[in-house]
Parts: structure tokens; C-alpha cells; sequence
């Protein structure tokens, strides 16, 4: 039942936000009818994003794998959800109670503290349970105390993570209604500072101006389109006709193969975009009955991809961005005796993207590369020092012999899923 509710409720983003609309509503005393609407609309939104963000991913390990094929780059290519599945085989129990105790905590602390937000990204939620189990076992803590700081640190975070962004948040949406619900949020904190400090009197790249013949490209799912169309037809150009069409394009012809990827890629972002519309125009009247009765002034922390639909020029400038830093730092980090990491694809998308959109806010157009182009390397160094760390604690059962190495790999963990997805 434990690992049920974990799973497949607490853990399923969708189900989890639409418990807390039902809830909303039926602290408000809606009609039956209006439940039962809120409720699974709220539901379908999820379900629409994250069908979209399942299309985003598969084109993007297509990308990954033509990448890595045309230049013969091989390393580690990180992976959050392997990692959480290899915690949870030996600290699953311990994972499931921190993260139920961590979300109790959080509402208390929404309630008791000026920290209005409910966190409501449960996949990352689950992510920083598991995390956290590894991490405070290998540490030496008895079981007991494992759950009860691990619960105490992770029911912090859940407040503390969107309240650093919530100012810039605010001016992104225009509301104080919503928040992001993202542990990535100290490297879009940086890409906003950064952006404010290097953007002064830069536009907004949402109101880049373009000559009357290209005003097709005002359309963010034509200039999405085009601009990953250039990427993949120099990728499979690059890769040769054989590799793509004996090895990914299942025998389509390799320029088409590329096209429709491209194409893919695109219609991916505009699902994600719909979903969140639907989730945004469901949450916020649903949140207000918590707000009201259970936990005043409560704000909805929800994933990144939130704030994609306010800026989609910065979606696609600050992915572009922060995955050059992604590439700088894979030719960098030879030098310094580091382990090469491929960049990956789906965690500089979103969380790159992310970082674009809270850059541009603060610094227009330069804000939005350089801020995610910061964000990159700050997670592309920080993926190094932490990934092979908290994979060997996670195969591990008991504690390392060496206490320091533990701490090491427990900051390093710490850090990665503190900046990154």
C-alpha cells in the first residue's frame, strides 16, 4: 500500500495536482458538477504536458545519439531516473516515509511560516526522497533519524525552493498566484542575477523585431521548428546517410528523418505549452479554497515548464545556450583531469529553458544567453563532481569505510539535484 501510494499517486504529478484541485474545490463547496469538471481537467492538463514534454524527450535522445555518432564522443551521459531507481532498490522504505512525512511537513510550514507554497512537482519530490535516503544512510544515521531529517530537510526545500524565485516568478506572470515547484531553482536564480546584472537596457527577446518577410518567424512553433530543422540537418549531414538510415531512421530517407524530427520537436513544445495553459486555468480558482480554509494565501508551486507559455523565444534561446555551455564544459573539463559527461539533452532543455525565461525577465535578450549559458556550466561541472558519487552510494548498502568520501558524494548529490533536474 506504502509503495502505492508513493508510486503511483504522490509520485504521479498528475494524480498528486489533482487530488489538490479536489481538494480546493471541495473546500469551497463547488457543485458536483464543477468538482468533477475542475478535478479531471486539472488532470488532463498534466497528462497533455506530459505527453508533450514525452515527445520533447525522445526527440531530444535522437538528437543525443546523432551528436554524440558525427562526433565521436563517448562519456557518461547522466540520468535522474536511473539513479533514483538504483536508491530506491536498497532505501526504498526509507524513501517512501520522507517523502510522505516531507509533504506534510511542507503544508505545516506553509501554514505556520510566511512561506506560502505547496509543492506540487511530485516526480522531483520523489527524485530528492530517494536523494536524500542515500544520502543520510551512507552518512551513518540510524533509520529512525534518516526519515526524520531527510522529511524536515526535503519539507524546507519544498518551501524555500520557489520563495527565492518567487520575485521574478511574479514578473514573468504577472501574478502572485503561481510559483515554480523545481529544485533547479538556485541555477535559474543565478540566470536571473546574471541577467540582471549583464542585461541593462537589453529588450525583451519576446519583442525581437523582424523584417515584414519573416514575420512567420513571430509564430514560436515555426521559429522552433526552423531552428532545431538546421540543427538536425547538420547532424545527419555530418553522421552520413548509412548511420542515420540503417541505425535511427529505421530506413526513412535521412534528410526527411530529419525534417519530421525537427518538426516532432516542435509540435512536443506546443503540447507542453497547451497543457500548461489548461493546468493554469484549473489550478489557481481550485487553489483558492486551500487558500482560503486550509493554509492562507497558499500559492501552487508547479513544474518549469509553467513559465514556458510567457516567454517561448527564451525557451528555445535559453535550451540553445545553456547547451553550448554544456559542450564547453565536456572539451573543458579533459584539462582539468575531469570525467567526460555528455551534455544531457532533456535536463538543459527544460532546465536551460527555464533559465532563459528567468534571464530574460531580469536582462532582455543578453540576459537570456548569458544568464543560460551560466546556468549550463553551473550544472555541467556540478554533474561531474556528483553523478558516479551518488550512483556507487545508491548500489551500496552500507555505509563507505571512509567518512569523508561519503560526505563528499552526499554534498556533491546534494548539489546536483539542488541545481539541475
Amino acid at each position: 500500500m506504502l509503495q502505492f501510494i508513493i508510486h503511483d499517486v504522490l509520485g504521479t504529478p498528475a494524480i498528486l495536482v489533482g487530488l489538490f484541485s479536489l481538494i480546493g474545490l471541495l473546500l469551497q463547496k463547488k457543485a458536483f458538477s464543477e468538482v468533477i469538471s475542475g478535478t479531471l481537467k486539472t488532470i488532463m492538463g498534466f497528462v497533455i504536458l506530459t505527453s508533450g514534454a514525452a515527445i520533447v524527450a525522445t526527440t531530444l535522445t535522437t538528437f543525443s545519439q546523432l551528436f554524440e555518432h558525427s562526433f565521436h564522443i563517448q562519456g557518461v551521459v547522466p540520468n535522474t531516473d536511473a539513479m533514483a531507481a538504483l536508491a530506491q532498490k536498497n532505501y526504498g522504505t526509507a524513501t517512501a516515509m520522507i517523502m510522505v512525512l516531507g509533504m506534510l511537513f511542507n503544508i505545516v510550514l506553509a501554514r505556520i511560516t510566511p512561506l506560502k507554497y505547496i509543492f506540487l512537482t511530485g516526480h522531483h519530490t520523489l527524485y530528492m526522497s530517494a536523494m536524500l535516503a542515500v544520502i543520510l544512510s551512507v552518512g551513518g544515521l540510524s533509520p529512525f533519524w534518516v526519515v526524520l531529517v531527510g522529511a524536515v530537510i526535503l519539507g524546507i526545500m519544498m518551501v524555500v525552493s520557489p520563495a527565492i524565485l518567487q520575485p521574478f516568478t511574479r514578473k514573468i506572470t504577472g501574478t502572485d498566484d503561481l510559483a515554480l515547484g523545481h529544485f533547479g531553482s538556485t541555477g535559474y536564480l543565478l540566470s536571473a542575477l546574471v541577467g540582471k546584472a549583464i542585461g541593462k537596457g537589453s529588450p525583451s527577446i519576446e519583442e525581437l523585431k523582424v523584417p515584414k518577410s519573416l514575420n512567420f518567424l513571430r509564430d514560436s512553433s515555426v521559429a522552433i521548428s526552423l531552428t532545431m530543422m538546421i540543427l538536425f540537418v547538420i547532424l545527419v549531414l555530418v553522421a552520413g546517410k548509412t548511420f542515420v538510415e540503417s541505425s535511427i531512421s529505421g530506413g526513412q530517407n535521412f534528410i526527411i528523418f530529419a525534417i519530421i524530427q525537427s518538426l516532432t520537436f516542435a509540435a512536443g513544445v506546443w503540447i507542453i505549452l497547451a497543457g500548461v495553459r489548461m493546468i493554469i486555468a484549473e489550478i489557481v480558482p481550485a487553489f483558492k479554497g486551500i487558500a482560503d480554509k486550509l493554509v492562507k494565501d497558499a500559492k501552487p508551486a508547479l513544474d518549469c515548464p509553467t513559465v514556458f507559455p510567457f516567454a517561448p523565444n527564451a525557451v528555445i534561446v535559453g535550451f540553445l545556450s545553456s547547451f553550448a555551455a554544456g559542450l564547453v564544459s565536456m572539451f573543458l573539463c579533459p584539462l582539468f583531469g575531469l570525467s567526460v559527461i555528455v551534455p544531457g539533452l532533456v535536463p538543459h532543455f527544460f532546465c536551460g529553458a527555464t533559465a532563459g525565461v528567468y534571464g530574460n525577465i531580469c536582462g532582455g535578450r543578453r540576459g537570456a544567453v548569458v544568464g543560460a549559458f551560466a546556468h549550463g556550466l553551473l550544472i555541467s561541472f556540478c554533474l561531474r563532481f556528483c553523478c558516479l558519487s551518488w550512483a556507487t552510494l545508491a548500489l551500496h548498502p552500507r555505509p563507505l569505510a571512509m567518512r569523508t568520501s561519503a560526505l563528499w558524494a552526499s554534498f556533491s548529490g546534494m548539489s546536483y539535484h539542488c541545481l539541475t533536474n
